[in-house]
Formats: C-alpha cells, sequence, structure tokens
C-alpha cells in the first residue's frame, strides 16, 4: 500500500483485535489508567525525554500530555496512536513513532515507544498491537530500521519483538544531551 504524508494524514490501522488511530481528547480516562499504572512504567521508553517518565496520576497531567502528542504531530515531530481493544472500545496504550537523525548507529530510524497497561504486557498482545504499524512504519518515516526499547525485566516484550524479527542490539543511543541510552532491539528493512 502506498501511503501519503503521514503527518498530513494519519492512517488508521486494526485486526480483529486491536485499532491503531490518533491519540483524541476523549481517551483521557483511559489513558490515565495505562499512565498511572505502576507495573506498566517501569516498560516505557522515556529515553531522551527531557525528564518526563510518563508516570502520570492525575486527569490534568494526561489532559497535558496529550494536548503535546497533538502538538507535537502538527509540528511533525512524532506521531502518537492510541492502541484500543476492540472488544473493550478502550484506549489501553499508546504507540509513538517518528524518524530519528542523530550522529549515531540509530541514524535513519524509526524510533517507536509502546506504553501498554500492565495487563495488556503479555507477548501475543504486543506482538498483535505492533504488528499493526511495523511494516507500514518503514515507508511512513522513510527509515531503514525500527528500534524499540525493551528493558531487561520486560520479558513478555523482549518474546514480542523477537517474534517480530527484531534482534537485541549491542550499540547505545546517544541522546540530545550525550546521555548513553541501552536496551534496544532493532528491524532492518527487508
Amino acid at each position: 500500500m502506498i501511503y501519503k504524508d503521514v503527518y498530513k494524514e494519519c492512517p488508521v490501522f486494526e485486526d480483529s483485535f486491536f485499532m491503531l488511530r490518533p491519540v483524541k481528547d476523549e481517551d483521557a480516562a483511559d489513558l490515565l489508567l495505562v499512565y498511572s499504572d505502576e507495573k506498566a512504567v517501569p516498560f516505557f521508553n522515556s529515553d531522551n525525554c527531557h525528564g518526563d517518565d510518563f508516570h502520570y496520576t492525575a486527569i490534568e497531567r494526561m489532559q497535558q500530555a496529550l494536548e503535546f502528542w497533538k502538538q507535537s504531530y502538527q509540528n511533525g515531530w512524532f506521531v502518537r496512536w492510541a492502541a484500543v481493544d476492540k472488544k473493550t472500545q478502550k484506549a489501553i496504550g499508546t504507540i509513538e513513532l517518528f524518524r530519528r537523525e542523530a550522529d549515531d548507529y540509530f541514524t535513519d530510524c524509526g524510533l517507536l515507544r509502546l506504553d501498554v497497561r500492565s495487563d495488556y504486557e503479555t507477548a501475543e498482545k504486543i506482538s498483535r498491537i505492533v504488528q499493526l504499524i511495523l511494516r507500514p512504519a518503514f515507508e511512513l518515516f522513510s527509515c531503514s530500521k525500527i528500534a524499540a526499547k525493551a528493558v531487561p525485566s520486560a520479558q513478555e516484550r523482549i518474546a514480542a519483538l523477537k517474534s517480530l524479527g527484531f534482534s537485541a542490539s549491542p550499540e547505545t543511543l546517544v541522546g540530545h544531551d550525550g546521555t548513553l541510552y541501552k536496551d534496544y532491539f532493532v528491524l532492518f528493512r527487508s
């Protein structure tokens, strides 16, 4: 399929279980359950995010994050999709993607960030969600590889990424302030 500029027309992806669609203001209550989930927060990728750890406990903070995500989309910085469970029609997480250009290994790279509620942190569910966006991401973000972070304790996430063809990378991502980040898995365009 040929996609248009993702920052002009954001596509929706779905299968019979999940849908990825742009985040909406109405997602705030559902997403607060994700970002206040203390079991889930340690698996979120907050590398290079100016100190935001994505642990939100107030609806106002969640609304501010949603507003920032929408502004970031309008500015062409990144796209944030809501991951919706089609059975419950609730947002159970988000996927962020953007093209990264840098002076390190992770250049010409689609950086994928996945945040899901802890009850969705299973290899099967993560694999289903990521699979929806994985192949289109190479075209949408004109990149040669996709990278996703999975800390060693995220065994279900690691299993999901490996099942999708990702491999652990020994390389470190260099942050805008020189901070080094590790625990990335990479999939190359085939």
